[in-house]
């Protein structure tokens, strides 16, 4: 399995576990720019929820959640910024979702980053 069939799989993951938690899942992968992709956006009751995703294999080089740098960071806000202006979104927030394979599954959730 390559780097991208990993993440896709991560994403599916995430998008399983916010289903089950009451999500609706509107779009995937939304590129925005090149430097620019919201891997889930969803629904949260009345709230639009951007979702970044990052899957690892293991917590030995650091967990998922340490991948996320503020370069990347800013990229998703821009992407964010954009797409609340082009659909006049008013209630939103940032999501991330750290998930480790082994040894055991696990889902890290971190709401309004």
């Amino acid at each position: 399995m390559n780097n991208r069939e990993f993440g896709s799989k991560g994403e599916d993951l995430a998008c399983e576990y916010l289903v089950k938690n009451g999500y609706e899942i509107l779009e995937r992968n939304k590129h925005f720019s090149k430097l620019c992709e919201i891997d889930i956006i969803a629904k949260y009751k009345n709230k639009i929820v951007f979702i970044e995703v990052k899957t690892r294999k293991s917590d030995a080089f650091g967990s998922p959640l340490e991948a996320i740098t503020k370069t990347k960071y800013n990229n998703i806000k821009t992407g964010v910024l954009s797409y609340i202006k082009e659909n006049n979104i008013k209630d939103y927030r940032i999501d991330v979702i750290g998930i480790t394979i082994n040894p055991n599954l696990k889902i890290n959730h971190l709401k309004n980053v």
